[in-house]
C-alpha cells in the first residue's frame, strides 16, 4: 500500500513516545533522526544503486531488526552505526547518540524492550521508503521536517534556534531572488546553518538545485545538518563544523573570504559572545569596515560577516531581532552606513513569537549588492499580524508566506502594510529603521459621534467607510438606511436583529454570491481533468502548485472576497485531506482510491487508525478503513434512499425519546407518579416500570399511575424497537458499503474523489467566504445601529420615568422623599 504523509509522521512520532520518558526533546531526537536516517540510508541502499551513502554487509536495518530482544541489542546497533560511519566518513556525524547508554535508555530489560520496540516502529510498512522519492516530492523530507519543527517546539528557549520555520525559509528563497533561472553553479551558503533546513529549502527553490557551503559550531546541530543533507538528496553539500565568526572555513585561493551568489542566515540573536576566539577590531577579513559591532552584542557582527560573503552580484537575507534597525551607538553608526552604501534592499517585518530560540519578534534584512549604487529608498513590509496561532507559537500561513512574496517581487504598495521609503525621509530620521516610523499598521480607532449620542441618528462617515460593500450592493445601502432629520445623519430602516437577514436575501447579495461562486466554478471547469488525469507517476507538488496558483489568480478579481482567504482555504485543504489522496494515488493509480482495508492491532493490542466502516459487532467485528474515499461519499452517490430510512427511524427514536423526557420531567419528581418506579441508581427502566405496574395492578387508587407508568413504558419500548431498527438498518447499509468498493470502477473512483470529495469541499469553503463577507458588514452596520438607537434626550426621558416610578413606590410604602 502507498506510503501516507500522515502515516509516516504517525510512526515517527511513536518513536517518540518510545523514548520520552527517559529523556528531553533535545536528547531523544539524536536517537530518532539517526534511526531514520540509518532507515533512510539502508532502504535507499536496497533499491538504488546510485545511493549517496554505501551500507556494509551486515548494516541494513534488517540486521538491526534481528537483534529485536537481545540482551546486547544496544551495544550490537553501536556497532552498525559506527561501521556504517566509517565505510561513508560520517565519524561524529552519525554515531553522537549512543544505543547502550543506560542513563538515557534504561538498564537490562528496559532497555531491550526500549530499544525492541523502536526497531519494530521503524520496521512499519508505512516507514519503507525504497519507493518514496517521487521527482519534486520528497515525502522522507517532509517527514525529517516534521520532526525537527517538533523537536524545536519541545526543546525549549535555550535549544531551538537548531530550526527555521519552513515557512519563513520558503519566504527567505523567494526574496534573496533564487528562481527558475538559478542552476547549480550557482552558490548559497549559510554561516550559522543549524541543522540545515534553511539551506535545503532556499536549494529546492531552484529547478536542479544549487551547489550548497555552510558552516555550524554546535557538534549535534551540525550532525542533524549532515544527516539532513543526505536524507534531501544533497550529500555533497560542503558543511564546516566551527565558530563562523572566529574560523570561517569557506575561503578563496587568495585566504579571503568565499564570496557567493546567495546567502541565507538566521544567526543566534544579540549574541553575547560573538567575538569569542578572536580579535574583532583587527579582523583579518576585514569584515567590520563600517564599525565594530558592540562587545556584548553580535547581530551586527553577523550581518556583516554576511555581507562580506556575498559577491559584487550577490543577494542575502538575514533574520535579525528588531533592536538592529533602532538601536544607537556603534550599531546606529554601522546602520548609516549600510544605508549610504545602498546595500539594504529590503526590511520585512514578522510577527512575534515566531521562532523556537526567542518569542521576540524578528525582521528579514534583505541585501542586495548588485543594485546598491542606484538604490534610491529600502522596500519595507509589516507582516507582523499575518499569523496563526499553533500551540503555544505562533505560525505563518500559506497565505502568508504567498503574499510577503508576491508584495516584495512586485513591490506593491499597500496602506498599512508594505511602503517603498524614501532613503532621503530615512536620513530624516538618522539612519533609523523601525518600521513603524514608516508604516502605520494600526487599527482605524473607531470613533464615537457625540452630536449622534446627543441628538440621533447614524452618521453618514461611518456608513460611507464602508463603501466595498456599497460599491458592490448599491441598493443594499438605500435599502438598509434612509435621510436622517439634519445633513449628515442617517435612519436605519431595519432593527439590528433583522439585518442579516436582510442582507442575504437582497436580491443584490445573491447577485454577488452568483459572482463568486462562478468564479469558482471556473476554475472547477478548467482544472477538473488536471485533477481527473491526475495519475500514477505524477507529482502532487505540481498539482497543488498549479490548482492553487489559478485559483488565487482567478480570485484576485473577486469582489469583497480576499485572494489569498480563498488561496488559504485549497492548501489548507491540501494539507489535511488531499495530499494524502495525490500521493495515494501516484504510487498505485486510481484502483487504490476503491480499497478499503481491514483494520490491524499493533503489538499493543490497539488499533493505530480510527475505523471508517464497522462489519458486526463485539470482538468478532472488522474494523476497516477506506484508503482515499470516506463512506459517506459512497452512501450520498449509491445509497441514499437507504440512508434517509436510516434517518427516519433515528429521527422517530428520537422523537419517542423526547417524549419520555417530558413525561419524566412532569412525572418523576420526589412526589411524582413516576418516582415509585425508580432504581435504586435513581433511573426509570423498562424493567422497573414493569416491575412497578404488577405491584399496583389492582390498587384501585393507583390508577393515575398506572396510565402513565404505561404511557412510560410504552414510548419507551417503543423508543427502544426504533433504536434497533435504525441499528439493524445501519448493519446492513455498511455491509453493502463495504460490498459496493469493490464494485466502483476508475471513473466512478475519479467522480467520488474529484467530484464529491475535493471539489464539494472547496466549493464549500468558498460558501463559508461568502457567508464571513455577510457577517463582517452584518456585525459593522448592527453595532452601529445599537450604538445611536437610544440618544440622549430618550435616556433622560425614560430616567425622568423611572424616577417618578421610584418616588410613586416610596410614597405607598409611606416614605416621602
Amino acid at each position: 500500500m502507498a506510503v501516507k504523509k500522515s502515516q509516516i509522521y504517525s510512526s515517527l512520532w511513536k518513536s517518540c513516545d518510545a523514548l520520552r520518558g527517559g529523556m528531553d526533546a533535545s536528547q531523544y531526537k539524536d536517537y530518532i533522526l539517526t534511526l531514520l536516517f540509518l532507515k533512510y540510508v539502508s532502504d535507499r541502499s536496497l533499491s538504488d544503486p546510485n545511493a549517496q551513502i554505501i551500507v556494509p554487509e551486515g548494516c541494513h536495518f534488517s540486521d538491526m531488526l534481528k537483534l529485536k530482544g537481545s540482551k546486547d541489542i544496544g551495544e550490537e546497533i553501536d556497532k552498525i552505526i559506527a561501521k556504517v560511519a566509517e565505510t561513508n566518513g560520517l565519524g561524529g556525524v552519525i554515531d553522537n547518540a549512543k544505543f547502550n547508554d543506560p542513563t538515557k535508555l534504561g538498564d537490562g530489560k528496559d532497555m531491550v524492550d526500549r530499544l525492541s520496540k523502536l526497531m519494530e516502529i521503524f520496521s512499519r510498512p508505512e516507514l519503507d521508503f525504497r519507493k518514496n522519492r517521487a521527482e519534486g516530492d520528497d515525502i522522507l523530507g517532509d517527514a525529517y521536517e516534521y520532526l525537527m519543527r517538533h523537536f524545536a517546539t519541545e526543546s525549549g528557549k535555550s535549544k531551538g534556534q537548531f530550526y527555521t520555520p519552513s515557512e519563513v525559509s520558503r519566504i527567505m528563497a523567494k526574496v534573496v531572488g533564487i528562481d527558475a533561472t538559478a542552476t547549480r553553479q550557482n552558490t548559497i551558503y549559510d554561516p550559522t546553518c543549524g541543522s540545515g533546513s534553511l539551506l535545503l529549502k532556499a536549494n529546492d527553490a531552484a529547478p536542479d538545485g544549487l551547489s550548497i557551503y555552510g558552516q555550524e559550531k554546535d557538534v549535534a546541530t551540525f550532525a542533524l545538518a549532515r544527516m539532513n543533507m543526505v536524507i534531501h538528496n544533497s550529500a555533497d553539500a560542503e558543511l564546516w563544523r566551527e565558530n563562523t565568526l572566529s574560523k570561517p572555513h569557506h575561503k578563496g585561493p587568495d585566504g579571503k573570504l568565499k564570496q557567493f551568489d546567495f546567502v541565507v542566515a538566521n544567526p543566534p540573536f544579540s549574541d553575547k559572545a560573538w567575538s569569542t576566539g578572536f580579535d574583532a577590531a583587527n579582523d583579518e577579513f576585514g569584515r567590520f569596515a563600517y564599525g565594530t559591532p558592540p562587545a556584548k552584542n553580535g547581530d551586527y557582527a553577523y550581518l556583516m560577516h554576511v555581507l562580506a560573503s556575498i559577491k559584487s552580484t550577490g543577494k542575502a537575507v538575514v533574520v535579525m531581532p528588531h533592536g538592529v534597525l533602532f538601536r544607537g551607538n556603534a550599531e546606529a553608526e554601522i546602520r548609516r552606513g549600510l544605508i549610504k552604501r545602498g546595500y539594504i534592499k529590503s526590511i520585512i517585518g514578522l510577527p512575534a513569537n515566531l521562532f523556537f530560540g526567542t518569542g521576540i519578534p524578528a525582521c528579514l534584512i534583505v541585501l542586495d549588492k548588485q543594485h546598491a549604487a542606484a538604490r534610491t529608498g529600502i522596500f519595507m513590509i509589516d507582516a507582523s499580524k499575518s499569523f496563526v496561532k499553533d500551540g503555544n507559537k505562533n505560525r505563518l500561513r500559506e497565505q502568508d508566506v504567498h503574499k510577503i512574496i508576491d508584495i516584495f517581487q512586485n513591490s506593491t504598495e499597500i496602506d498599512g502594510y508594505s511602503r517603498m521609503v524614501p532613503l532621503a525621509e530615512i536620513g530624516k530620521n538618522d539612519g533609523n529603521l523601525n518600521i513603524p516610523r514608516y508604516i502605520d499598521g494600526s487599527e482605524a480607532e473607531d470613533l464615537q459621534d457625540i452630536e449622534a449620542h446627543l441628538k440621533g441618528g447614524i452618521p453618514v462617515r461611518d456608513v460611507d467607510a464602508l463603501q466595498e460593500y456599497w460599491a458592490v450592493m448599491p441598493g443594499l445601502r438605500d435599502d438598509l438606511f434612509g435621510p436622517g432629520d439634519r445633513p449628515g445623519y442617517l435612519t436605519a430602516k431595519v432593527e439590528p436583529n433583522e439585518v442579516r437577514a436582510t442582507i442575504h436575501a437582497h436580491p443584490e447579495f445573491e447577485a454577488f454570491a452568483a459572482k463568486v461562486r462562478g468564479i469558482f466554478f471556473e476554475w472547477r471547469d478548467t482544472n477538473i481533468d488536471l485533477m481527473r488525469t491526475f495519475d500514477e507517476g505524477d507529482h502532487p507538488a505540481g498539482l497543488i502548485h498549479s490548482l492553487s496558483e489559478d485559483l488565487l489568480a482567478r480570485f484576485r478579481e473577486a469582489p469583497l472576497i480576499d485572494a489569498y482567504d480563498a488561496y488559504q482555504h485549497i492548501m489548507t485543504y491540501w494539507s489535511e485531506v488531499m495530499q494524502d489522496d495525490a500521493y495515494q494515488i501516484t504510487a498505485e493509480g486510481w484502483p487504490v482510491a476503491k480499497v478499503l482495508r481491514e483494520l490491524i492491532k499493533d503489538a499493543d493490542g490497539k488499533f493505530t487508525e480510527d475505523p471508517d466502516l464497522i462489519l458486526g459487532s463485539g470482538r468478532s467485528a472488522k474494523k476497516l478503513k477506506a484508503e482515499v474515499i470516506p463512506p459517506a461519499l459512497i452512501v450520498a452517490r449509491y445509497f441514499s434512499k437507504e440512508q434517509a430510512e436510516i434517518e427516519a427511524l433515528e429521527s422517530k427514536a428520537e422523537d419517542f425519546g423526547r417524549q419520555v423526557e417530558e413525561l419524566e420531567e412532569e412525572h418523576a419528581g420526589e412526589d411524582g407518579l413516576l418516582a415509585e418506579a425508580k432504581t435504586d441508581a435513581d433511573k426509570l427502566t423498562i424493567a422497573s416500570v414493569k416491575a412497578r405496574i404488577k405491584v399496583i395492578k389492582s390498587d384501585a387508587d393507583a390508577a393515575d399511575e398506572r396510565t402513565v407508568l404505561q404511557k412510560w413504558n410504552a414510548l419507551a419500548a417503543s423508543q427502544k424497537e426504533a433504536e434497533r431498527a435504525a441499528k439493524q438498518a445501519q448493519a446492513a447499509l455498511n455491509a453493502m458499503v463495504a460490498a459496493q468498493y469493490a464494485n466502483v470502477t476508475d471513473a466512478d473512483a475519479k467522480a467520488l474523489v474529484v467530484e464529491d470529495k475535493w471539489i464539494a469541499s472547496l466549493s464549500g469553503s468558498i460558501d463559508d467566504e461568502l457567508d464571513r463577507a455577510a457577517q463582517m458588514l452584518t456585525t459593522r452596520l448592527k453595532a452601529l445601529t445599537k450604538r445611536y438607537a437610544l440618544p440622549m434626550p430618550v435616556l433622560n426621558d425614560a430616567v425622568t420615568k423611572l424616577e417618578a416610578k421610584v418616588v410613586e413606590h416610596l410614597k405607598c410604602m409611606g416614605f416621602a422623599p
